[in-house]
């Protein structure tokens, strides 16, 4: 067996899923140089929501934060996360959009982009996984855990000889909810490396409070690197800490070349952020706590604060038990997607209509129709003929991969945005967040203009519907 290599996850998923992915570039920059120096297998450093939360509640360009984190780190991959057809975004999107989006990506210093699909739906990864082989980027494409009646070892296995097939380099158990248990792990890493060649990685959340017993029990069966998160940022909804795995590994056959001194730096960096987002709410205490309800309802920690907060607006937030309880219900009616994004806030939202309107889907929502009707793929189960009548009425379902009905965008995208142009990447970022990216656009204009970005809207004259 060979060393184990780590992941560190400080710079992405870790903030994303306890603070609402509000670290700023000017958090990252100063430690950058430091975590390159650690000897980690990657940063993974982009992705996600970090692209969305940029534009709309920081004020940052995406692109440039992904240039300065290059700039600064010389020697260790970057990663991303990419959600396949629907890039960073919520719907799908047309091929010649993801295959630039994959393009810049890899061009403005990506090494790696982690492809998912919330279905689990392999056509949906196609497109992306061919543009960053072209690209020569690393293709680690990533199979959405879940549990549910259709989700055996084999359907894993299976699914995993698909992807290896289509191009990937390494393969991804991506357990996004903190289902994964110790045992199963070690069962499904084994019987992944008995049936693909390339490298297995797992990474998993730590909101059940199972997530370090289960990395070590997939490295025991013989996973290749592990995703983890430094100390102050990890736990919680995040990773399991990457000192602790560290300490755990050290002189056995698993030992991963990381010294704790080095870890130390980080850790001690990391830790005054880690107060500062406590004392201003920005980290919720509770997003730090044990959740084993997570096995029961299967609601990944980003879902269960949107289901809090829909609630809380709603003023019903004692429904919250009744929702949790639909929201497996509603899944087994949709097919049993895996509940991750954007089908983790589709069956959410219809879980909480169900509850609150009084009776189940008396009002349904645009997306929870689009999945019905196989606008985002096909689900791993089929969704009863009947189930969907109701939902869909005569509309003709979708067969075929959702974005072959898609007509090329990038041109006319391009059009409609010249005014604001200041680097090809601008047009992916509004294909991605429309209006949120002409908002952006206006205040960086405002900025460089000297403008007061608050009137930035009256001043440029810019209609911002």
């Amino acid at each position: 067996m060979a060393q184990v290599k780590i992941t560190e996850t400080v710079l992405r998923d870790s903030h994303q899923s306890l603070v609402a992915t509000r670290m700023t570039t000017e958090e990252m920059l100063p430690i950058l140089a430091e975590l390159d120096k650690v000897g980690y297998h990657s940063l993974e450093a982009w992705g996600g929501a970090t692209f969305d939360s940029c534009l709309r509640f920081l004020n940052e360009d995406p692109w440039e934060r992904l240039r300065k984190i290059r700039e600064q780190v010389k020697n260790t991959k970057l990663q991303m996360l990419f959600r396949g057809q629907n890039i960073l975004g919520y719907r799908h999107y047309s091929d010649d959009v993801v295959e630039y989006f994959v393009q810049k990506s890899i061009a403005n210093g990506i090494d790696i982009l982690r492809i998912f699909d919330a279905l689990n739906d392999p056509r949906n990864l196609e497109t992306a996984i061919k543009a960053t082989k072209k690209e020569q980027g690393h293709v680690q494409a990533a199979i959405s855990y879940t549990t549910g009646p259709v989700y055996t070892t084999e359907y894993y296995t299976d699914y995993a000889k698909t992807l290896e097939n289509m191009g990937a380099d390494s393969i991804c158990i991506k357990d996004m909810a903190g289902l994964l248990k110790p045992y199963d792990a070690y069962d499904l890493v084994k019987a992944l490396k008995e049936t693909v060649k390339c490298p297995i990685q797992v990474h998993t959340h730590y909101t059940s409070g199972l997530a370090s017993m289960t990395l070590l029990k997939a490295i025991e069966a013989g996973a290749d690197i592990v995703d983890t998160a430094i100390s102050p940022m990890a736990m919680g909804t995040s990773q399991p800490p990457t000192e602790a795995l560290v300490a755990t590994l050290s002189g056995t056959e698993y030992d991963t070349g990381i010294s704790l001194e080095a870890l130390d730096a980080i850790t001690k960096y990391f830790a005054p952020i880690r107060e500062k987002y406590l004392a201003s709410g920005l980290l919720d205490p509770k997003m730090l706590k044990v959740d084993v309800n997570a096995l029961i309802y299967q609601v990944p920690g980003g879902m269960l604060s949107n289901l809090v907060s829909q609630l809380k607006q709603a003023g019903k937030s004692d429904k919250l038990t009744e929702v949790l309880e639909e929201v497996p219900k509603v899944r087994a009616d949709a097919g049993y997607p895996p509940l991750v994004t954007p089908s983790s806030q589709i069956v959410g939202t219809q879980a909480v209509f169900n509850v609150i309107g009084g009776e189940r889907y008396k009002m349904v929502t645009k997306e929870f129709k689009g999945l019905v009707q196989g606008q985002y793929g096909k689900t791993p189960v089929e969704i009863d003929e009947d189930f969907a009548k109701k939902i869909i009425g005569d509309a003709e379902r979708i067969t075929c991969r959702p974005a072959d009905q898609i007509a090329p965008e990038l041109d006319t995208l391009r059009e409609k945005i010249k005014p604001y142009m200041e680097q090809d990447e601008d047009v992916l970022s509004y294909a991605l967040f429309e209006q949120v990216a002409l908002k952006f656009f206006e205040y960086r204009k405002a900025k460089k203009y000297g403008i007061d970005a608050d009137n930035s809207d009256a001043t440029l004259g810019i209609h911002n519907a």
